[in-house]
């Protein structure tokens, strides 16, 4: 990591020290810039709102809890379109952090993150692309190893629809944690995948569309809680 993209990391991860006198805290945010980075909590719409923290993969199992959630609503409550959203999180840091998920096909491919995060397609090959932004019905042995259970083929049809694009289209917010990815960034750099700088940026231009970066996803957490979206930690 350079030392200019250090410097910046660390100076948010010790901002909360000011309360301590450490000389080496940012200097707080303006109200205007607080406000801006909290944004993210317009697009959270409805009446019945939840916030799914998952800071681990789980080969999707958070996802599954996301689409349980709005269905049921639906379904059961007969909840009316846009009554109902919810928050998802990526971040996290090692193989099995969820902050892979929050990449297009291309980082997948480029920095090996099917090999990364352990998964691998039905054949037993790493993905080399996000099998979690557009799954499919094969994608359903990942949800049966973490449930570690044999094939459930009654899971098949609700893969396509726990994907992430099919998640954001039925109103959930997906949110990355700005700490965590500078942290990932040293790591990935760490691991030989270039300089975390330079990672940084190329990272932060092949995010998912729609997925929104946060200063710090312990702040997005108390936030959703003050402006009263229900917490479920995964």
């Amino acid at each position: 990591m350079d030392s200019t993209h250090r410097r910046g990391f660390l100076g948010r991860l010790v901002g909360a020290a000011a309360a301590f006198g450490v000389s080496l805290a940012a200097p707080p945010r303006a109200d205007a810039q607080a406000a801006a980075a909290d944004d993210w909590l317009k697009d959270v719409k409805g009446t019945h709102r939840s916030f799914f923290d998952f800071p681990r993969h789980a080969n999707g199992v958070g996802l599954l809890h996301i689409l349980n959630y709005l269905n049921t609503y639906a379904a059961a409550y007969k909840a009316a379109p846009g009554s109902v959203g919810a928050v998802g999180t990526f971040y996290g840091i090692g193989g099995g952090a969820s902050i892979s998920l929050a990449f297009n096909d291309a980082m997948w491919a480029k920095y090996g993150l099917g090999e990364y995060t352990g998964l691998k397609d039905a054949a037993g090959k790493p993905y080399a692309r996000n099998p979690f932004h557009r799954p499919t019905k094969d994608e359903l042995h990942l949800l049966m190893q973490a449930m570690q259970t044999p094939t459930i083929s009654l899971f098949a049809g609700a893969m396509p629809a726990l994907g992430i694009e099919s998640l954001q289209k039925m109103g959930t917010k997906f949110l990355i944690c700005a700490n965590a990815l500078g942290a990932w960034c040293g790591e990935l750099e760490a691991r030989g995948k270039g300089k975390a700088a330079d990672l940084d940026k190329e990272l932060r231009a092949n995010m998912l569309a729609g997925v929104t970066i946060v200063p710090a996803m312990v702040i997005a957490i108390e936030q959703a809680q003050n402006a009263g979206v229900a917490y479920n930690r995964q």
